[in-house]
């Protein structure tokens, strides 16, 4: 297990690995509860000079992944937002969206286990500008990876010195699982939105 994780995260620990966990992150399928915030973290910790880069590739990933569910929920509708978005939380993620882009994205900074992509899907389908959401979440999600960033490029020892021990080992192999069980589990449910 411990191979396969190295191997695995081993990928996304490069720039380009940097933007497509960003795009998985912000994506209808992919289930890792702060997989992005993980991977920048790691990568500044590595080369603090470029703390600055990686925040900003994280941003460009989750923007792109933002903009593919945003596209997915304009194309769902309004009616079709029901097939994606639960009757209980529908109400609730209405009511926000229509505050405006600027409130939906802050909603960007809230880290997992909050589901930011309803909001996402909702925003697309309600018909709020794209440019606007998109817009506004590349600045709040700016902000979030790029304090992250920091903090990792000053306390970036400690940080790779944790990630030796047999608990952080243990705390990635329960994300693993998690992951694995969430993408599988939002997978289905995608599906079986469709046959809806």
């Amino acid at each position: 297990m411990r191979a396969f994780f190295f191997s695995l995260l081993s990928y996304f620990l490069s720039p380009l690995g940097v933007v497509f966990m960003g795009v998985l992150d912000a994506s209808m399928v992919f289930f890792l509860p702060l997989g992005i915030d993980f991977v920048v973290i790691i990568m500044a910790a590595r080369k603090p000079d470029w703390f600055w880069v990686y925040a900003l590739l994280a941003t460009l990933g989750s923007i792109i992944g933002a903009a593919g569910t945003f596209w997915i929920g304009r194309k769902a509708g309004e009616k079709g937002l029901a097939r994606f978005v639960g009757a209980r939380r529908l109400k609730r993620v209405t009511s926000r969206v229509n505050r405006g882009a600027f409130v939906v994205a802050a909603m960007g900074l809230i880290p997992p286990p909050f589901p930011f992509t309803p909001f996402v899907l909702a925003s697309g389908a309600l018909g709020m500008n794209p440019w606007s959401f998109l817009g506004a979440l590349a600045v709040v999600r700016t902000l979030r990876f790029g304090v992250e960033s920091a903090l990792a490029a000053e306390y970036g020892r400690g940080i790779l010195a944790w990630m030796k021990t047999p608990t952080f080992q243990m705390i990635v192999g329960a994300f693993i699982g998690i992951a694995v069980i969430g993408t599988i589990v939002s997978a289905v449910m995608l599906v079986r939105s469709r046959k809806m």
